[in-house]
């Protein structure tokens, strides 16, 4: 059975449908940028799958010679924008095509 009615995204946008394959872009900013030691990915989510930032950052591989731990640690504390917006929800669905920036604290904050 195929869902025809996605959640709503942070935006009030439909995502595309649980049944289509699915890309967005990760963009890395400041200790994000270093753990994953790279400033973006395109990322894909098979079909079938929910298109969340959680299952999203799943997809993301550090670059050779960087700890996969130390950008875990990093994401815990990281904060999203999705396509402008702000939220720390990585349950949020996010639509087809999105560019989520993946910003952690700042200031020590």
């Amino acid at each position: 059975m195929t869902t025809t009615n996605p959640a709503p995204t942070v935006d009030g946008a439909t995502p595309a449908p649980v049944s289509a394959p699915f890309s967005a872009t990760l963009r890395f900013f400041a200790a994000a940028r270093t753990a994953v030691g790279r400033d973006d990915q395109r990322v894909e989510v098979p079909a079938g799958e929910r298109p969340t930032i959680g299952r999203l950052l799943t997809e993301v591989r550090p670059v050779e010679g960087v700890s996969a731990a130390d950008f875990r640690d990093v994401l815990l504390r990281c904060s999203f924008l999705v396509d402008g917006l702000t939220t720390r929800d990585r349950e949020q669905l996010v639509p087809d095509g999105a560019v989520i920036d993946v910003m952690p604290p700042f200031a020590g904050g």
